[in-house]
C-alpha cells in the first residue's frame, strides 16, 4: 500500500470539528496586521487578495471586497471595479506563475450554492491544469499539492499582483 502525507487534510478535519470561529473571517483578517499568518496577499482600497488556506490547486486566491456583503448587487461601483481589476491582474500573475491550462473563475452565492463563507461575498481564482483531477480526491479523500502555502504566499507578494498603479493606497 502507498502513503500520501498529506498534513493539511487533518488540520482541515481537526479545525472543522472544533466548530467555526465567532465573526467572519474575512472582516477578522482585515482588522489584524497579520498578513502573512493570514495569507493575505494584497489590501486595495476596497477589496484584497486571500489565499485559500484550504486549496483546490496551487495559486488557489479568492478577491474579496472589504465591506461584508451576502451578494455582489449590493456592491458598489467602485467595490465591483476594484474586485474585477484584481481578479484579472490575478489571472495575470498566475499565468506568470504556474503556466496553468485554465482556470476555475466562481462566486458562490448562498450556502445552497457552495458558498463556506456565505454572508461576505468573494471570488475564487482557481489555477488548472489537464489532468489536475484525477483519482486521488476521489478514491483517496486526499487532494495531491506540490507546494506549500508559505511557498505560494511568497511568491505572489514578490509578483505584481498588487499593481501600485490601480491599487496605489
Amino acid at each position: 500500500m502507498d502513503h500520501l502525507w498529506a498534513p493539511w487534510r487533518s488540520k482541515y478535519i481537526a479545525d472543522a470539528s472544533k466548530g467555526k470561529q465567532e465573526g467572519c473571517l474575512f472582516c477578522r483578517v482585515t482588522q489584524e496586521t497579520m498578513d502573512k499568518e493570514n495569507l493575505l496577499v494584497c489590501r486595495g482600497r476596497k477589496s484584497f487578495i486571500i489565499l485559500n488556506k484550504y486549496p483546490y490547486n496551487p495559486g488557489h486566491l479568492m478577491v474579496v471586497p472589504y465591506r461584508h456583503l451576502p451578494s455582489l448587487e449590493l456592491l458598489e461601483k467602485d467595490e465591483a471595479m476594484e474586485i474585477f481589476a484584481f481578479t484579472s491582474r490575478a489571472l495575470k500573475v498566475l499565468r506568470e506563475i504556474y503556466s496553468p491550462d485554465g482556470f476555475n473563475v466562481g462566486i458562490n452565492i448562498g450556502r445552497i450554492a457552495g458558498a463556506g463563507i456565505d454572508q461576505h461575498v468573494h471570488v475564487h481564482v482557481v489555477p488548472r491544469w489537464s489532468g489536475d483531477a484525477n483519482f486521488m480526491p476521489v478514491i483517496g479523500d486526499t487532494k495531491v499539492l506540490p507546494e506549500t502555502l508559505d511557498e505560494t504566499y511568497k511568491k505572489l507578494r514578490t509578483s505584481s499582483i498588487c499593481g501600485e498603479e490601480v491599487f496605489d493606497r
